[in-house]
């Protein structure tokens, strides 16, 4: 694992507010920062454990498609930048650990994974191997209202999302709530007593590391 010191925020806030000067500080930041690892040999693929900055990675070589100095590498980069899940579906076998209990598991499909990334079936595969039931939320398509910053700017609209959502994952009566970004889990977490964690802190548990502290 490589994590270079020079990597700042992915740049996904400034970007939605329109911050376009600070966003592309950003941006060029990490995009020359990894283009230097990738050129020592030592980048298989960048791993983004949060959906909403993996999106944004992901359009870095769209960004800058006419950027002469920068089109290249930012291509590059999007082009090595997946979810953490879906590089652990293509590239890794998990050892799978049989637990005595069987859990309910409602599967939330961030926006920016299924919509952005189009990364859907394979965290919920990876989360099937875990011989759990893994549900599909009713209207699973429909955002939970964070959206990166829409929960703070459009803050009423995003409770009355919020709200829908909740009331979906509800009528499943789940044991606990699996999603691959950070802000829906705390968006939703917001909304519901109902646990919930992030798809790979479920896969760490099967694979042997520690019970999720929020199911103790």
């Amino acid at each position: 694992m490589v994590v270079p010191k020079k990597i700042r925020c992915c740049g996904s806030l400034n970007h939605h507010l329109g911050k376009e000067e600070d966003a592309h500080q950003d941006f060029k930041n990490n995009i020359n920062t990894w283009y230097e690892e990738h050129q020592k040999g030592n980048l298989d693929a960048i791993l983004s454990n949060t959906s909403g900055c993996g999106t944004t990675m992901k359009d870095y070589g769209f960004i800058f498609r006419e950027d002469k100095e920068l089109s290249k590498k930012a291509r590059v980069i999007s082009d090595l930048t997946k979810d953490i899940s879906e590089y652990i579906f293509e590239s890794l076998k998990l050892d799978i650990k049989d637990k005595e209990k069987k859990y309910k598991v409602a599967y939330h499909s961030a926006c920016s994974m299924q919509h952005g990334q189009k990364v859907h079936s394979q965290p919920v595969s990876l989360l099937e191997k875990t011989k759990n039931e893994i549900m599909e939320i009713p209207e699973g398509h429909i955002c939970c209202g964070s959206a990166g910053t829409y929960n703070i700017l459009q803050s009423k609209i995003a409770k009355q999302l919020l709200r829908k959502k909740v009331n979906n994952i509800e009528s499943l009566n789940p044991d606990f709530i699996s999603t691959g970004n950070i802000g829906c889990i705390t968006q939703i977490a917001h909304g519901t007593k109902v646990p919930i964690l992030h798809t790979i802190e479920v896969l760490d548990w099967y694979t042997g590391g520690p019970k999720p502290e929020i199911l103790k």
